[in-house]
């Protein structure tokens, strides 16, 4: 199966108390992994909603880099 991996960094996450938006955008740099990541997918965003009692509500933190892959649903 294929898959199409992309790399973002968290830019905010805003708490809503009973949910929480975690927003990204795609990773740009001039060097190492992230220019790699940069030249594939030099720009893009994402913003998720997740409810505020669950384990991923604490996942994500502003300024981290996560790995985003793509894979087709059967």
């Amino acid at each position: 199966m294929k898959t199409v991996r992309a790399k973002f960094r968290c830019t905010s996450v805003q708490d809503f108390g009973w949910n929480k938006t975690a927003n990204f955008s795609a990773v740009a740099a001039n060097q190492g992994e992230n220019a790699d990541f940069a030249k594939a997918t030099p720009s893009g965003q994402l913003s998720i909603n997740i409810d505020g009692d669950v384990p991923a509500s604490q996942f994500f933190e502003p300024k981290k880099e996560y790995y985003l892959t793509f894979e087709a649903a059967e």
